[in-house]
């Protein structure tokens, strides 16, 4: 059979949308409006997308000069009331994927038909304050996301069991915020250490059921307050954390057996007009860990990250804002000094600093320093954009670019990866119910790929474009 021409792979997206879009009857149309109950909640949420990479850099990507994907991701989330503030909830997870082309599928592309959140809640008044107590299976959102985080590109996203209490102040405590959890992270199934034909099984959309075990633990405290006055600023919020990661091999799981500490804070005055914001995070991971999982052998993992940002937004047309941000995530600085400093960004997203995943994914928060400039803009109502370039080197010239799968060990394929332009474009078809995005990449090599892409470890060729376009319905 021929492949589907890219244009006819996207075009189904376009059409849907602007039908759905040019109903009258679609805004604001909603699954709890039908159901029309006080006690029982309902709401739907789907997503299509097609994605195309041209030159992959990935270096398992077999020198393939072009590798594209349709996804779906749809949740199904109900909740149901119960007296004296408690509550019952449960989601359902389907991400699947069609007309894949050489795409190198894994767990965070497929996950079909998974109970994705079924937990207890209560909500009541605590100390001053307003307390949201869950057990069960739930999704997380915690601080900047940068450490733990419900995934919004991605098309799976992370699920942890246990218990997760989050007290927010009111009154005179307004602004201050105290959370704590203690889960197990649930493992994405099938697992792609053991299971047979995972290609086949991930192309199939096999349905295997996740699982959580205690073997692999995962607790955290988190403090955050806002400050009238801080340092003769208004609008500035504090935060201050401790994370926990406990990880053996479990059955026929291995792991890196990961025992890791991460404490951080972060400060952070949000965008306004007229406004210097500004945004510093700096994180720190000591404990002890496994250099890959094929290795029995571990080592004390010493590493750290510093997120800044500095930004402007004017009061002009189209509210434009300039951010300069500069990011560092240690690397590791030999493979044989008994020593790991590659940081882990545990259970982060990082979308929203260093460009698409999907099949894309070229940086993550692992042996990088990234200077970056972004522009955001609103030029009309109901869609907004920002363009962005950031240039990417290696932390340590001896440690793997994380995205690319490429390592050195010797160190002389220089340090540069390269420069990333990219842009994004979304337009709110129908407020609370369409929302249409495309987005762009672009890869300019540097030196580290150039050097690698003559070598056995890396088939790429010239730089890599990547583009995506999206339509999510929410009922």
């Amino acid at each position: 059979m021929s492949p589907v021409p890219p244009a006819v792979r996207w075009l189904p997206i376009l059409v849907l949308s602007l039908v759905l879009a040019a109903l009258p009857a679609a805004a604001g149309w909603k699954l709890d409006d039908v159901i029309g109950s006080d006690t029982i909640s309902l709401s739907l949420e789907h997503r299509y997308r097609y994605e195309g990479l041209s030159d992959p850099f990935q270096a398992a990507n077999n020198g393939k000069a072009f590798t594209d994907l349709i996804s779906m991701r749809t949740l199904l989330h109900a909740r149901v009331t119960l007296p004296e503030g408690f509550s019952v909830g449960a989601e359902l997870e389907d991400s699947r994927t069609f007309l894949d082309n050489d795409v190198l599928l894994n767990s965070t592309h497929v996950n079909t038909a998974e109970l994705l959140q079924a937990y207890v809640r209560y909500d009541g008044d605590v100390e001053g304050g307003r307390i949201r107590a869950r057990a069960g299976r739930i999704t997380m959102d915690v601080g900047s996301r940068r450490l733990v985080a419900r995934n919004r590109f991605r098309n799976t996203i992370n699920g942890f069991t246990g218990i997760d209490l989050d007290w927010q102040g009111a009154g005179d405590r307004n602004g201050l915020n105290l959370r704590a959890f203690f889960t197990l992270p649930v493992q994405r199934e099938p697992n792609p250490q053991v299971a047979a034909n995972l290609r086949r099984r991930l192309g199939d959309n096999d349905v295997v059921f996740d699982r959580e075990d205690f073997d692999n633990l995962f607790w955290g405290v988190f403090a955050a307050r806002d400050f009238d006055r801080f340092l003769g600023l208004e609008g500035v919020r504090g935060e201050l954390y401790l994370f926990g990661l406990h990880e053996s091999d479990s059955g026929s799981r291995p792991t890196r057996n990961r025992n890791l500490y991460t404490p951080g804070f972060r400060l952070v005055r949000k965008p306004a007009k007229e406004v210097l914001d500004f945004q510093l995070e700096a994180i720190v991971q000591v404990g002890q860990s496994r250099r890959n999982t094929t290795t029995t052998s571990e080592t004390d993992h010493t590493a750290f990250f510093v997120h800044s940002a500095l930004g402007y937004s004017f009061d002009a047309p189209g509210a434009p804002r300039v951010a300069f941000q500069l990011d560092y995530a240690s690397g590791d600085s030999s493979p044989t000094d008994g020593n790991t400093e590659r940081f882990d960004t545990l259970f982060g997203a990082r979308r929203f600093e260093f460009g698409p995943t999907g099949i894309y994914g070229a940086f993550a928060r692992s042996n990088l320093v990234t200077p970056g400039l972004r522009v955001q803009v609103s030029p009309v109502e109901r869609v907004d954009a920002f363009a962005a370039v950031r240039t990417f080197w290696l932390a340590s010239k001896n440690d793997a670019w994380a995205g690319g799968g490429v390592v050195d060990p010797l160190g002389e394929s220089g340090d540069h990866v390269g420069t990333q332009i990219e842009w994004r474009v979304r337009w709110f078809a129908v407020p609370d119910t369409v929302l249409i995005e495309a987005g762009y990449a672009h890869l300019f090599a540097g030196e580290y790929i150039d050097t690698n892409s003559a070598s056995s470890t890396s088939n790429r060729q010239g730089d890599s474009d990547y583009f995506y376009t999206q339509a999510k319905f929410n009922f």
